[in-house]
């Protein structure tokens, strides 16, 4: 698989590299779909003109990235276009040896199963053979590097593909079983834009589940792992926090940084569902909204969690979906790392019931977002409401397609614990209903 994996390495690059020569490059680096006030490329650039200068970065309103990204471009700004097209490769290299490693351990303990007898015989044909899934770690890296929202975000030079790259070595030294290495990889994104703390319960799964230790309140072994792995990931934040702090000699980037994110004061549009919400906002109304707004993201991972504690990769790809639909300023870049992992659920498509629907909204969508923001900003035929009326219903199609995996998974595994073919007790056929 190496050769494969290298020929869509190439052809990436080279459609990156051809886009950063041509004209396009300025006019998609302004795109709101594909930049936020977050990761702008243009305001890494003035923040690094004011470290230069000797003030402080954070002194105004204008850069809102980590202290770690202002400091490594300061020492790789002439070889950016580089960084983002090796960041781009090593999230989709990651990704691969992750899915590989997973893979190997479905099949292994879909065997075991097998040979045990634990399946209902009519189910059969839900198993995964080794030839449907020898090229699923291939197709996530296509994916990922020829999707068009990653193209997009890497012509840009939006460091959401660097937090990216964190999030997905995150996931492969999860699946590897590096507790140590997982905690600092998530520390580390977490670090960058505080959403992938959700991330943090289908982490321990993982490693639990690998070592055999059961998810169980009550046993001592359960605590001790889950307070060393806590330890691990809380102090790796620490460090990276006091690291910036050094850095800087203050504590600035703060509440420039985590309190932008978490306080929503920059309203420019973009494809997220806070910008339109607090336009309209009265002004005593927006503490509270706020608050409901992000405990939003974060409220999914205890029911996620407890319904599908048996499947944390799974439920890696759920949380990783909702923290780029819910985020306070999300962009292309975000979806384009969920959606790599669509590939490895090819066996769910049986069960889909949306996906021709939601596939052609997303399609319809992505295709108006430019021309609905040239007739508001530029004809003045249009006005924000016809913007966010698109961005709305973008992101009612990721959460249908969201739903529809989740819905599709949980059926299967209903189907291998209790047959393909459902009776009900008078003989005749059953419809399962999923609550």
């Amino acid at each position: 698989m190496a050769a494969p994996l290298t020929l869509v390495l190439i052809v990436a690059v080279t459609i990156r590299a051809a886009l950063f020569r041509s004209s396009l490059a300025e006019l998609i680096s302004e795109r709101v779909e594909v930049v936020s006030p977050l990761n702008a490329w243009k305001r890494v650039v003035e923040g690094l003109a004011l470290l230069d200068l000797g003030v402080s970065p954070y002194s105004g309103d204008v850069f809102h990235e980590t202290p770690l990204i202002i400091y490594f471009f300061h020492f790789v700004i002439d070889y950016a276009e580089i960084v983002f097209m090796i960041a781009d490769g090593i999230t989709a290299v990651a990704l691969y040896l992750a899915v590989q490693h997973y893979n190997k351990n479905v099949f292994r303990k879909q065997k075991y199963a097998l040979e045990a007898d634990r399946y209902p015989h009519d189910c059969l044909e839900l198993m995964r053979t080794p030839k449907e899934m020898y090229y699923v770690p291939l197709k996530v890296a296509m994916f990922y590097l020829w999707n068009p929202f990653t193209i997009l975000s890497c012509v840009a030079k939006s460091t959401c593909g660097l937090n990216n790259a964190v999030i997905a070595l995150f996931i492969l030294c999860t699946i590897k079983g590096s507790a140590l290495l997982s905690a600092i990889f998530l520390a580390l994104a977490t670090y960058q834009s505080i959403y992938p703390l959700t991330l943090f319960a289908p982490a321990l799964i993982y490693l639990l589940q690998r070592l055999y230790i059961p998810v169980n309140l009550r046993r001592p072994s359960f605590w001790l792992f889950t307070s060393q792995y806590a330890f691990m990931y809380f102090g790796s934040l620490a460090v990276i926090v006091c690291l910036s702090f050094f850095l800087l000699t203050s504590w600035d980037f703060i509440p420039s940084v985590y309190g932008f994110i978490l306080s929503v004061p920059d309203l420019t549009p973009n494809i997220g569902l806070f910008w339109y919400f607090f336009a309209e906002m009265f002004e005593h109304f927006r503490l509270f909204f706020i608050c409901v707004f992000q405990i939003n993201v974060f409220f999914y991972s205890i029911p996620l969690s407890i319904k599908l504690k048996d499947h944390p990769v799974f439920l890696m790809f759920m949380q990783i979906a909702i923290i780029s639909i819910f985020k306070s300023y999300p962009t292309v870049g975000d979806i384009a790392l969920y959606m790599a992992f669509l590939p490895v659920w090819s066996h769910l498509y049986r069960f889909l019931r949306n996906i021709f629907l939601v596939c052609c909204v997303l399609l319809a969508c992505s295709a108006l977002f430019p021309v609905l923001w040239h007739l508001w900003i530029y004809a003045g035929s249009a006005n924000s409401n016809f913007y966010y009326a698109i961005t709305l219903l973008f992101n009612v199609a990721q959460i249908l397609l969201v739903s529809d995996y989740f819905y599709a998974y949980l059926r299967r595994e209903h189907h291998l614990s209790h047959g393909l073919y459902l009776k009900r007790k008078d003989g005749g056929e059953a419809t399962l209903v999923l609550k």
